[in-house]
């Protein structure tokens, strides 16, 4: 593990932007930097892992929470709304860690070849103890930025062959069910690909709901039981996580971005962002600028 804090050490330095997150030509993998314990972060994330290199973070997702450091790996196996923030990093030792979206395409395949059965349903966050072959496919797809010639070629296995030791560890029960099409939560997840595309829009529920190939009140249930919410919360909380953005990245004004989003109100914009983020919208995203500058 050390020789891999190394190398994301090297590149999150590099290549972190103000917020410290450092993309890397591979897709779906990135490295994040802290100088500082952060304030609360709210995100709907994509299923990923994250290998916490040093540091520590602490996550909640509904009524659970889960607190991990350095040689923890947090699995989120579905679309979930989580509230997380890093609560040991300072300048003489900063959080690292490292993150990779996990491809439910490569995990089918993978899942075939090993012939491994579906996991029963089950929350869709855990943390366990970093696997060591996982932390050596993580070096070895780190190692490519060093070549960027390699990447193009190499990328694509390297990821593969992560995928298969996360499998073949403490997550693989867990990660499975993100390859079987049929398993609540892939259906689940393509109503969530719908309301990540169109969250500005009304959706009726029967539309969602035919999306995944089920019937509104059996949609209704396994899509509570996924995600922790409701449709309409799930699509609540998108629509404010994306106005926050705008209001921070854009610069827009917070009545801008909530008719951006698909509000029609500006009062019930305030309302519902101060519920989810603790102030209104101009004094949060004032105090998230703040921190920002701090630990830059």
């Amino acid at each position: 593990m050390t020789i891999l804090l190394e190398t994301v050490r090297r590149y999150a330095d590099a290549h972190a932007d103000a917020g410290g997150i450092a993309a890397t030509p591979i897709a779906g993998l990135s490295t994040v930097r802290a100088a500082a314990p952060s304030g609360l972060d709210h995100a709907i994330q994509r299923p990923l892992v994250c290998l916490v290199l040093q540091g520590s973070k602490h996550v909640t997702m509904g009524t659970d929470a889960f607190a991990f450091a350095a040689g923890d790996t947090l699995l989120i196996a579905a679309d979930v709304p989580v509230a997380s923030r890093i609560t040991r990093a300072s300048a003489a030792a900063p959080y690292y860690s490292l993150v990779l979206e996990l491809d439910p395409a490569v995990i089918a395949d993978l899942v075939v070849q090993i012939g491994a059965t579906p996991h029963a349903e089950s929350r869709p966050v855990r943390v366990e103890p970093t696997d060591a072959e996982v932390a050596d496919a993580a070096l070895r797809l780190m190692r490519l930025l060093d070549r960027p010639g390699s990447v193009p070629v190499l990328q694509a296995q390297s990821v593969r062959e992560m995928h298969y030791w996360l499998l073949a560890g403490r997550l693989g029960p867990a990660i499975r069910r993100l390859g079987w099409p049929q398993a609540a939560s892939q259906r689940v997840a393509r109503a969530v690909a719908l309301l990540r595309a169109e969250y500005a829009q009304p959706l009726p529920v029967e539309r969602l709901a035919s999306a995944a190939g089920m019937s509104p009140s059996t949609f209704h249930h396994h899509f509570r039981k996924v995600t922790s919410l409701s449709p309409l919360q799930f699509q609540k909380q998108l629509r404010l996580i994306e106005a926050r953005r705008l209001m921070l990245a854009d610069g827009m004004t917070a009545s801008s971005a909530a008719f951006a989003v698909g509000y029609e109100s500006v009062p019930q914009f305030t309302r519902e962002y101060g519920r989810m983020f603790g102030l209104p919208p101009v004094r949060e995203t004032a105090a998230a600028r703040s921190r920002t500058r701090a630990t830059a």
